[in-house]
């Protein structure tokens, strides 16, 4: 639960001084009752329960007042409810490292089974999109319930030069962003004003990226600004990294493609956001950025060092509860209760100690 107008919590001052105020004026009434009457040896004759009854209506008072503050203060809370319109955007790595035979046959055609089995077990009404991404990303298949057309895409992946992951997460946000009219396109120029998050703090959009990669970003936009983005949409970005510490051989998957790879990046200029850079290639997996792009987006980071675990990663991850997070202004309730505690106050403080 948070606060909107956290600042009307300094009224909650006004209770302890409520309390002393209370104490005092008991104190001057019990010495008057000293000095000038014996009706005082006739309460101490009366039984404990006259004491709580005394003391019970000012203090359900007092709860009723702290309840009203926080009524002021405006408390809200985040929930989930079901999504009628969620997308899985499937972004996979296709850099020529994928080729590397360190997980049979190789990390390529390893990770086309996974994502197969992943997309067979959704619910058939679950629109899943493709993308592939290399020194470029690419759209290969729009979110679409056609498991047929989503094997094609799948089967159909290719190997290419370089590694743009911030590259992929943009592409993947404006594919959502098509599809969805309340996330904001991704920007593209650093220059260009930000559009309005697309949710409050601590909400989520009802779509998820998967990001897939076997190695470090060299190209294209940093894969932290283009995770901001996300976060700024809601959308949680779970990445994977695959492959072994030691590497393996590196063939090329398909060597007509020599060259001229289809997502090599020649001729594409700068970067998604007007500012890529070449990087030198690394093989091994930045599980680091991976990390921060995962926690950046509230999302989740899986490390894979086998066929067997990419399977199994990808049956764990959270997609079959899909849901979106509203929140909910709950001052009525603590308004309903400081009412009800006063009233119950009042009652009890007539009826315990009649005016008549």
């Amino acid at each position: 639960m948070s606060l909107l107008w956290p600042v009307f919590l300094v009224l909650l001052a006004t209770i302890p001084l409520l309390v002393a105020l209370y104490l005092w004026v008991q104190r001057r009434r019990r010495r008057f009752a000293v000095r000038f009457s014996s009706l005082s040896l006739v309460r101490e004759a009366q039984p404990n329960h006259s004491r709580w009854r005394r003391y019970l209506p000012p203090a359900l008072f007092l709860a009723a007042l702290a309840s009203l503050v926080l009524a002021l203060a405006r408390p809200v809370t985040v929930f989930a409810v079901p999504s009628s319109k969620t997308t899985i955007i499937m972004a996979m790595d296709v850099s020529r490292s994928m080729c590397s035979t360190d997980i049979p046959p190789n990390r390529l055609t390893a990770a086309q089974n996974a994502a197969l089995t992943f997309i067979e077990g959704q619910r058939p009404d679950l629109p899943i999109g493709i993308v592939a991404f290399a020194g470029f990303a690419e759209l290969i298949q729009a979110p679409t319930t056609d498991r047929q057309a989503l094997r094609e895409a799948i089967l159909s992946l290719t190997t290419g030069r370089r590694t743009a992951i911030g590259s992929a997460i943009v592409k993947s946000l404006e594919v959502i962003a098509e599809m969805d009219a309340d996330v904001p396109p991704p920007v593209t120029d650093r220059a260009a004003a930000v559009p309005p998050a697309s949710v409050a703090p601590g909400q989520f959009a009802p779509h998820i990226i998967v990001l897939l990669t076997d190695g470090a970003s060299n190209t294209g936009p940093l894969p932290e600004e283009a995770a901001q983005q996300a976060a700024d949409r809601g959308i949680r970005v779970y990445t994977i990294g695959f492959g072994t510490e030691q590497g393996g051989e590196m063939p090329n998957c398909n060597p007509r493609y020599v060259g001229s790879e289809p997502y090599s990046g020649y001729g594409m200029g700068s970067g998604a956001f007007g500012g890529g850079f070449m990087g030198q290639f690394r093989r091994g997996i930045d599980e680091e950025t991976l990390k921060r792009v995962a926690t950046m987006t509230s999302a989740e980071y899986y490390p894979a060092e086998s066929a067997e675990e990419l399977v199994n990663i990808f049956r764990e991850l959270p997609t079959h509860l899909i849901a979106k997070y509203e929140t909910q202004e709950i001052s009525f309730a603590f308004a309903a209760l400081g009412a009800m505690l006063a009233a119950l106050a009042f009652a009890l403080s007539l009826w315990w100690h009649p005016l008549l």
